[in-house]
């Protein structure tokens, strides 16, 4: 058997070759940066497969999610698909510049590239009280935002991703496009249709191939922010005409008026207005939004310090799906609370100035404003008040007319009326029967007095309510008034008067004077005629509280207010008093006055039904006084 030797040769060669593979393994082995890339990648894939194993919980993705500029490199998309899903297309495609500028005739506009909405509006024909420009959008005091679910569990805002600007011209029109890509053929986009000359812009959300993006079974909202502009000199002046109007329920109007935070709801939503006092943002749907829901909070609690901002809006839209899509047709107004301009819309947009409601709204609509805007078409503004307070006290001085001589005939009858009072001072039943007798036997009556009142009243309030509301009015001088739009100021005081000032408004202070003297002619004569009865209050007094009263409230509430409407309350109280002292001293004689009382006493006077059922209340009440005082007996 032969004897097995150990052979050097094949020794050498196993070394030589184990040799040859440690250098190729140690030639081969991952650099560091590779090795991190692998781990980086591993660490990605274990996230992936986590994620879909947990499909009912979804990613709410924000800006931080996001990288700037283009992106290659194979790693960082991964990264980004894991981050946003399949809008990671969107980012590849986002640029250095953030914003789209566009002009027209009325606008300066930016476009954020970043949301697709409009972060910045400039309207160009108008400058506040400080002449600056005039912006309603600027430096993110506004969104715009539509959030939505994604078949990945994932939340989306549309205001953290990048839209796609084009701008393209359609004739004089300017189309801005801003689209949310998903790949070239599926997007969201945003069409704003710009015309010369015109505040409405055409605005159209749609959507394309998303019905595989968007998770039909959850709600599509959109939301709309807003924090109001200062643009006038008195902020609280301009706050208290601040507010969300709102149309629903096919032409139903409605607001959340003036509390420091408020809220409401409505279904079939048209329209949703943040207002501010002569300016606006109207969000407008061709079709109403099923629901909406509305907020208000003011955001000026020490005008000293809060003086940029007014008032916080908020409006929450649900949108509706069709067919997975999105496609809503809408408006935007960006532009004057001009009744005139509002108005021209045929869009129920009128409703937004505040004019009053029932009668005090069509006075408004359809006397003063009128009115107003033909005077003020070849007369100074100023002038324009002026004239129009002198053609409505002149159409109603014969209702001045016939409030006097109510009032001469009470004081003509008053030493008869005191005469039956004392007669009949122990039976006040049969006194008042006696002294109604008398008022319809001599055809004078304190009701007859009261009515020509009333019948003023509408006018004041529809007056009240228009000055305020007068777009025409921002802006322009008159005497020393700057603006007439706001308060004039003769004076500063070095400190401020709670519920005044720190500032003497001059037309406030006339109309305050000229609204004494009228009440002390009126007052007057009131107190002549209103004989003290027993157990009531002292009429003569409490009417000359009244007289001091009423200029002191006048000169407080106004010296904030517009110096158009103090004019207006100025003029209007001096021909009021002129009216009384011509009716006084040239119309009115009390002797002949007095004879036709005596004349109108001897005819039979037939009492109507309402004195009959009176006259006979009394007498039933006066019955069951006596029962009870033989009872007690």
């Amino acid at each position: 058997m032969e004897e097995k030797k150990l052979d050097i040769n094949s020794v050498i060669g196993f070394i030589l070759i184990f040799g040859i593979l440690m250098y190729m393994l140690w030639q081969n082995q991952p650099t560091p940066e590779e090795l991190e890339a692998q781990e980086k990648a591993k660490q990605e894939q274990i996230k992936a497969e986590k994620k879909a194993s947990e499909p009912n919980q979804a990613k709410i993705t924000t800006a931080e999610d996001y990288t700037a500029g283009a992106t290659s490199d194979s790693l960082q998309l991964v990264n980004l698909k894991n981050k946003l899903g399949v809008l990671a297309y969107s980012e590849t495609l986002a640029s250095e510049n953030n914003e789209t500028l566009v002009e027209t005739d009325l606008f300066a506009l930016k476009f954020n590239n970043r949301g697709g909405y409009l972060s910045e509006v400039r309207l160009k024909e108008f400058v506040d009280f400080n002449d600056e420009p005039i912006y309603i959008v600027k430096d993110n005091n506004a969104s715009f935002n539509i959030n939505f679910g994604t078949t990945e569990s994932r939340i989306v805002n549309t205001r953290d991703r990048y839209f796609v600007p084009t701008v393209t011209k359609n004739g004089d029109n300017t189309i801005v496009s801003m689209k949310l890509k998903v790949s070239e053929s599926k997007f969201l986009e945003y069409r704003y249709e710009l015309k010369n000359n015109d505040y409405m812009i055409d605005f159209t959300v749609r959507s394309q191939g998303f019905s595989d993006v968007i998770n039909s079974s959850q709600a599509v909202n959109l939301d709309w922010n807003l924090k109001t502009y200062r643009h006038a000199k008195s902020i609280s002046y301009e706050n208290r005409y601040t507010e969300v109007v709102f149309e629903y329920e096919d032409g139903k109007d409605d607001y959340l008026g003036q509390q420091e935070q408020t809220e409401d709801t409505a279904e079939d939503v048209s329209y949703v207005a943040f207002k501010q006092h002569f300016f606006t943002s109207v969000l407008l749907a061709d079709a109403p939004f099923k629901t909406g829901a509305f907020e208000s909070r003011n955001l000026v609690q020490d005008e000293e310090v809060d003086t940029v901002y007014t008032k916080a809006f908020v409006a929450k839209l649900p949108l509706e799906l069709a067919g997975g899509e999105i496609n809503k047709t809408m408006d935007w107004y960006y532009g004057p609370s001009d009744y005139k301009i509002l108005n021209a819309y045929d869009r129920n947009l009128d409703e937004i100035v505040p004019l009053g409601w029932g009668i005090f709204g069509w006075i408004n609509k359809y006397v003063f404003i009128p009115l107003f805007g033909f005077l003020g078409g070849f007369l100074p503004y100023g002038i324009a008040i002026i004239v129009m307070t002198i053609l409505i006290k002149l159409l109603l001085s014969f209702v001045q007319y016939k409030q006097f001589l109510s009032q001469a005939k009470m004081k003509i009858l008053k030493p008869e009326l005191d005469a039956i009072r004392e007669k009949y001072k122990d039976n006040k039943m049969k006194a008042q029967q006696e002294t109604m007798a008398l008022q319809t036997k001599a055809g004078a009556s304190p009701l007859s007095g009261c009515l020509p009142a009333l019948v003023q009243l509408p006018v004041f309030y529809a007056l009240f309510q228009f000055f305020p509301s007068a777009f025409d009015l921002r802006q322009k001088s008159f005497l020393w008034v700057e603006d007439l739009s706001s308060y004039d100021t003769v004076a500063n005081l070095p400190f401020s008067i709670p519920f005044y000032g720190d500032h003497v408004s001059l037309f406030p202070l006339l109309a305050s004077i000229a609204i004494f003297f009228y009440m002390r002619l009126t007052t007057g004569q009131q107190v002549n005629t209103q004989p003290q009865q027993e157990g009531m209050p002292d009429m003569g007094k409490m009417m000359k509280y009244m007289m001091y009263f009423s200029p002191i409230m006048m000169l407080f509430f106004f010296n904030n207010y517009a110096s158009g409407l103090s004019l207006y309350y100025f003029i209007s109280n001096l021909i009021s008093i002129g009216i009384i002292l011509v009716i006084k001293n040239y119309i009115l004689d009390e002797d002949k006055i007095h004879a036709q009382i005596q004349e109108n006493k001897k005819k039979p006077k037939k009492q109507s039904k309402f004195q009959a059922r009176m006259q006979e209340m009394m007498e039933q009440a006066e019955k069951q006084k006596q029962a009870q005082q033989k009872k007690k007996r």
